[in-house]
């Protein structure tokens, strides 16, 4: 009877896993459909959309470690050029995807390619340091991917990457009213999807921008609202110990120092 009781848990268990999962592939594919269909007006003269070229590796991200409620949620702005615009993994800078996260799969193009920002995937031989550092601490925290998703994951608001002609890169925030108001409700919805699905108990913005689309979107619950100082070697603040920071910021919020007293609980348990 035990038995029987022990394999209808795993199986109920693996059932809300792949329920999870694909219900954050829908979104992430309703995002790539409604995202694809907007326009762009200069001087942004590229737009890429790595979850219409690069969906292997983004649908191979969300199955590995999309499959499980999240207590954390970081969210990103959108995809920087040697990131996700590469490897189709939020952050993803291509050693970190490949060597940490054990994702390499085939990347095609762009439907316009820059001349000067090429999409090699994962040849890519340029490092995305934003990417680097993020994914750097989480794997310097939590040793294996395994313990860093089992209550985390990283997301993007904007799936999109805009170029200007000299190819320049040109943030969300930055557009025309008229083109940031159908493309963050395009965002929007994704995220309450998102929320909805992995139900966290914090959503963490990754910079000033993130952190505020989620305070707009989620001003009275049900997640708690951070922000962490983003990585981007562009900020003068990133380029001091950013790392340290980070981690102070993550503890202030009571985000991780939880899990530090939820592990010590646990060690006290079992002595």
């Amino acid at each position: 009877m035990r038995q029987r009781t022990n394999i209808f848990l795993a199986m109920s268990k693996q059932m809300t896993s792949t329920a999870i999962t694909e219900a954050l592939l829908a979104a992430a594919r309703r995002l790539k459909a409604e995202a694809g269909r907007l326009r762009f007006r200069a001087p942004v003269t590229h737009v890429y959309n790595p979850l219409a070229y690069a969906w292997a590796p983004h649908q191979a991200y969300l199955r590995m470690f999309g499959g499980t409620r999240k207590r954390v949620v970081f969210l990103g702005m959108n995809p920087g050029p040697f990131g996700m615009a590469q490897t189709g993994v939020p952050f993803g800078e291509v050693a970190a995807v490949r060597g940490w996260l054990k994702i390499e799969c085939p990347v095609s193009k762009p439907e316009r390619e820059h001349p000067q920002r090429p999409v090699a995937g994962f040849a890519c031989a340029r490092s995305e340091v934003s990417g680097r550092r993020l994914w750097g601490l989480f794997a310097e925290r939590f040793g294996t991917p395994a313990q860093f998703f089992a209550e985390h994951i990283v997301i993007n608001y904007c799936p999109l990457v805009f170029l200007e002609n000299g190819g320049r890169n040109r943030t969300p925030d930055k557009l025309p009213v008229s083109e940031k108001a159908s493309l963050f409700a395009a965002c929007d919805r994704h995220l309450r999807a998102v929320v909805a699905t992995l139900q966290p108990e914090w959503l963490v913005g990754v910079g000033d921008f993130a952190a505020k689309r989620a305070a707009r979107l989620f001003p009275d619950g049900p997640v708690k609202i951070g922000r962490i100082l983003h990585p981007s070697p562009a900020s003068p603040a990133a380029n001091r110990d950013w790392k340290g920071r980070v981690t102070e910021q993550l503890d202030q919020l009571g985000v991780w120092n939880c899990i530090e007293r939820q592990k010590l609980r646990r060690l006290r348990a079992g002595a």
